[in-house]
């Protein structure tokens, strides 16, 4: 019976294997015969309502659906609305307009690639049954913007909401023990605080303002009128219904969607009797292949999400194990030239963070290292930045953030008072069960989390000295964890000029002096079923499936948890991180 047992358990698990393996087959087949009746259409559909990633990321799921079998990632996408702007067969654009779930940097590239798409005298149109603030920055690059009759458009200025858990602390006899270097470093002040400080509103109200100014611009621009117009109209809540919009030019026209298509194939006609939409998705599947040969290549190296120690758990993550992994395989590529590091990341571990520039440096000991800065980079995520020849930024970036921090929770009053339990120990060194949870800090303890932070925050503003080539006190001046957008980052030397990917790729290949060149991607685009495997084995399947209840059921609020779970997870550790992501709608 014992060896029945074991023979069917072996059977059945080759049975599973092969099962498993026949799927991902049928999958990708599915996938290749799915790419390969793509029809190619004249009108591209840019939907805002799409997530936009740095890196695109192939999806053998989307044979399953209507989904496309490559996410294409933000670099995939400008690339495509350029080659379509001298693409014979696409004779227009259309914007879906929607709430964007992207970031402000985001948009304002996809907006300049729309711009420049224009030059080529093509129409562009948008069109939105609800059109969030993020969405008509956008669609403000638009020939025309049109709105549903009875549809919502916002123009209402910016709000930052941040929430505060000190209150539930004190109710759950949870003592947070905080330790920070920088006035500004405002990450721990949802656990210390119950409102926003002086300091941190100060920046706030900062980067609101230079945002704020970037879509005055930009809505004036299409409206034909003074920003100080576009703003009177916010302050003074004038734009409540869809007629408003209209009265004031921010639309051109109130029309249900079957007229603005009328309108779309009427213009395309012009050139094309046979009009047919494809979605921007579709486009970059049958362009993305880049044909072009040539022996030298320039990299632009993807850095998106969280800094993090070890080994790549999430598409979405900058492992220092990992990362550093791609950064040798640039620098031991004799074919690659030059190296665009593009950054759109918060921050995160002070030690991954180090270990990673250590890697960068020896990288630009053979190849120049140009900085582009996405949504994000800041903190951490600034502090691997300091490495470019040359950084580059757009003005909606928030980047800066030069501080430190470290938090622990001292649980022992709750788990006393709430579920009557109590600890106590043996031990043969003061310092042995430090750092702890169990009990409060000494002051002695208390110290050292102070110095550890300082030290490394000494560390940061050393780094950002030398290569911004600025002294450490004007370093420290612009430091104290205060964050900056893009704009004002260039105005006080944290950056060198703005720009989006294109113009970093252009100061690459002239600082390489490479005048013909191939553009590769690290790490290579990943498929969402590999991620997926990868992510079961680290936390195991169980662990992903309540991670995915969670986000389904908290939807926004999702954040919370997972930033809890970060700080759960680098508890008494130092981390160069912003504050809780600044949300500005």
């Amino acid at each position: 019976m014992f060896f029945a047992s074991v023979l069917a358990m072996v059977v059945g698990g080759i049975i599973v294997v092969i099962f498993f393996i026949s799927m991902l087959v049928g999958l990708a087949k599915s996938v290749t015969d799915k790419q390969s009746k793509i029809e190619k259409g004249n009108v591209l559909v840019l939907d805002l309502s799409k997530r936009i990633h740095e890196q695109g990321e192939s999806n053998a799921f989307a044979a399953l659906g209507d989904g496309s079998a490559y996410d294409a990632g933000l670099y995939d996408m400008v690339k495509a609305i350029s080659n379509a702007k001298t693409d014979n067969s696409i004779k227009g654009m259309y914007i879906k307009l929607a709430p964007s779930p992207n970031g402000w940097a985001t948009l304002q590239q996809v907006r300049l690639a729309v711009e420049d798409f224009k030059t080529s005298k093509k129409f562009v149109y948008a069109y939105g049954e609800n059109i969030p603030q993020n969405a008509y920055f956008v669609a403000s690059a638009a020939d025309s913007i049109y709105v549903n009759p009875l549809g919502n458009i916002e123009l209402k200025g910016f709000a930052t909401v941040l929430a505060y858990f000190k209150g539930t602390l004190e109710k759950l006899d949870l003592q947070p023990e905080i330790f920070y270097a920088g006035k500004f470093k405002s990450a721990t002040e949802p656990f210390r605080a119950d409102r926003i400080s002086d300091p941190n509103r100060e920046q706030i109200e900062g980067f609101q303002k230079s945002m704020w100014d970037e879509y005055l611009t930009a809505a004036a621009k299409y409206m034909n009128c003074e920003k100080a117009v576009v703003n009177r109209l916010a302050v003074t809540g004038s734009i409540q219904f869809p007629e408003d919009a209209l009265k004031n030019r921010m639309v051109a026209g109130l029309l249900y969607w079957d007229q603005v298509e009328s309108r779309i194939k009427d213009k395309a006609g012009k050139y094309s009797g046979n009009v047919k939409f494809m979605p921007l998705e579709d486009y970059v599947s049958t362009t993305k292949a880049d044909g072009h040969y040539s022996d030298s290549r320039i990299a632009i190296l993807v850095a998106e999400g969280e800094i993090t120690d070890g080994e790549q758990t999430d598409s979405r993550q900058i492992a220092s194990t990992s990362f550093c992994s791609e950064i040798r395989k640039i620098r031991e590529d004799s074919r690659i030239k030059a190296v665009v590091l593009r950054v759109n990341s918060p921050g995160g571990s002070a030690l991954a963070s180090e270990v990673i520039l250590r890697e960068l440096t020896l990288l630009k000991k053979k190849k120049p290292i140009i900085v582009s800065m996405g949504d994000y980079a800041a903190s951490g995520g600034y502090f691997i930045s300091t490495i470019g020849d040359s950084v580059f930024a757009l003005p909606n970036t928030i980047t800066g953030s030069i501080g430190v921090f470290s938090m622990m929770f001292n649980i022992s009053r709750m788990m006393k008072e709430k579920l009557g339990v109590t600890f106590d120990q043996v031990k043969n060194a003061p310092y042995a069960d430090f750092p702890a949870t169990h009990r409060p800090l000494t002051g002695e303890e208390a110290a050292r989390m102070q110095a550890s932070v300082d030290t490394i925050y000494n560390v940061f503003k050393r780094h950002v000295a030398a290569g911004r080539n600025l002294n450490m006190a004007k370093v420290d001046e612009i430091g104290q964890g205060r964050v900056w957008t893009g704009t004002d980052a260039k105005a006080i030397g944290l950056v060198d000029a703005m720009g989006g990917l294109g113009r970093a790729l252009k100061s690459a290949a002239a600082k390489a002096k490479l005048s013909d060149y191939k553009v590769v991607t690290y790490p290579e685009p990943v498929d969402k079923v590999s991620m997926l495997l990868k992510k079961f084995k680290a936390n195991g399947a169980s662990e992903e499936v309540m991670k995915a209840a969670f986000k389904d059921e908290l939807g926004n609020d999702f954040q919370w948890y997972l930033k809890v779970k970060s700080l759960r997870e680098h508890q008494g550790k130092a981390l160069m991180e912003m504050p809780f992501e600044l949300s500005v709608n």
